[in-house]
């Protein structure tokens, strides 16, 4: 399986909201699109950003990849062993 963001080859991934799902369940609203992430980048978003943001702003993702901070990790977890964890920091 490959992660959607990292485009990294990894035996298992995590389900992303673009639109984080606590701007939308309070609403009753649809959802929204899902995209298949691994755990490192999914951390790494909630990690860096506020839900508001990731709704308002970084709801897709070329929005998420050419997103400064979250550029210059994408550009160091692709180097990464993908099958080791990877620790994420703000």
């Amino acid at each position: 399986m490959r992660c959607e963001l990292c485009e990294r080859d990894l035996p298992q991934l995590t389900v992303h909201h673009l639109v984080p799902r606590q701007k939308t369940k309070r609403k009753k609203a649809d959802p929204g699109p899902t995209v298949n992430i691994c755990s490192a980048c999914h951390r790494q978003v909630h990690t860096l950003f506020d839900n508001t943001r990731l709704a308002n702003e970084l709801n897709s993702l070329d929005a998420l990849r050419s997103e400064p901070q979250m550029a210059k990790f994408l550009a160091w977890v692709r180097k990464q062993d993908p099958h080791k964890r990877i620790k994420v920091r703000s």
